[in-house]
């Protein structure tokens, strides 16, 4: 499946989905909807878990996929980003987790088989890997700055049990998205590594991280170059970018990450800059132009959408981008050793973690 995918992107700009969420929102889903007939008495509330209706609405998460793919993504993600049981705690249902993943990518299976064999162009499925809702290099306590809520070890078996179960559901890619703490994503990427090396056949592994505003920098600190080195002994297909900014905002950071890998370069933004309401105005026209203008100019490998994107902003993208030749990723350099470096919590205003009079403020991730 490497070799195979990789011929693709030495030939063609890709095209990834957009929005799974932006798309849910528009069939105004009840709670009842959510629950179905398996959960109509849990004990929490359930609205708001998209990722469950994978089992209690698969024909709507089913149509999503297939509307995007045949809006002309060779690329559909599952509909996983949360179904860690990390993530899935909140709504008391950890234990649901090993299933959710493997459901979510029977659903994208099918669909893309479907329009495979309905339009003869192959169609992949990449499984949805989120951040969860907890991060190893911030405290959730403003008091307690050394304090963590889970552990490395904790986020490994939580990943390798979502990996396995979107693995047993037939994914063709490994998605490792939305990254804002490194830390995170290198649990999932060692998680991915070790069932490879024992369990399973290697598939592809992309790695999409998030610079959270105009200072270039992920959430835990780490501007784009550290994110790259520090993720590339994973030896990724494709790194790079998606959610927190527009493409407008995003491009100087698509750039500097080209610049710094030899694998393939995977860029997907939200339609735009967020409103006053937390909605996205960005047309598919527009985005479209701008992902073009990235095409253009040689930055990118595969394209496609993340918040306030729909079937109408792929459909734009793809055709924008159908002539335009695919990034070529530099020769690599040997011979030098690459180190990643930050600024420590304190220097990035996340609060001391006490390292001590001998710490320099610098941390070697």
């Amino acid at each position: 499946m490497i070799n195979e995918i990789e011929s693709v992107l030495r030939e063609r700009i890709m095209i990834l989905d957009g929005g799974m969420g932006t798309m849910i929102q528009q069939y105004a889903l009840s709670e009842e909807d959510f629950r179905g007939h398996e959960f109509k008495d849990h004990s929490k509330p359930l609205k708001g878990n998209n990722d469950l209706l994978s089992i209690t609405q698969p024909d709507i998460i089913c149509d999503i996929h297939k509307e995007y793919l045949l809006a002309g993504a060779d690329i559909i993600e599952t509909n996983t980003f949360s179904s860690t049981r990390v993530a899935q705690a909140d709504y008391a249902l950890e234990h649901l987790a090993y299933r959710l993943n493997r459901i979510s990518a029977q659903v994208a299976r099918k669909a893309a088989d479907d329009v495979t064999a309905q339009t003869g162009i192959k169609r992949y499925v990449a499984g949805s890997m989120g951040p969860t809702n907890r991060t190893l290099s911030v405290s959730p306590s403003v008091e307690r700055p050394d304090y963590r809520n889970i552990t490395f070890d904790e986020l490994v078996e939580a990943y390798t049990e979502q990996a396995k179960g979107l693995l047993d559901g037939g994914v063709d890619v490994m998605l490792v998205e939305t990254i804002f703490d490194t830390a995170n994503a290198k649990a999932a990427l060692f998680a991915l590594h070790k069932l490879f090396e024992e369990e399973y056949a290697p598939r592809p592994i992309f790695v999409s991280g998030t610079i959270v505003d105009k200072s270039g920098r992920t959430l835990s600190g780490q501007t784009g170059e550290a994110f790259v080195i520090s993720v590339s002994h994973s030896k990724p297909l494709c790194i790079g970018l998606n959610c927190a900014l527009g493409a407008v905002e995003m491009r100087p950071f698509i750039e500097t990450i080209g610049k710094c890998t030899t694998a393939y370069v995977i860029c997907y933004p939200n339609a735009g800059l967020p409103n006053t309401f937390g909605g996205y105005d960005e047309t598919p026209e527009v985005t479209a132009k701008h992902i073009k203008n990235f095409a253009l100019d040689g930055l990118v490998n595969i394209v496609g959408g993340c918040c306030g994107t729909t079937p109408a902003h792929i459909r734009k993208i793809a055709e924008a981008v159908k002539l335009c030749k695919p990034r070529v990723p530099p020769s690599l350099c040997q011979g030098y050793m690459l180190l990643s470096l930050f600024t420590c919590s304190e220097a990035a205003g996340l609060g001391c973690l006490g390292c001590g009079d001998s710490c320099t403020g610098i941390v070697l991730q």
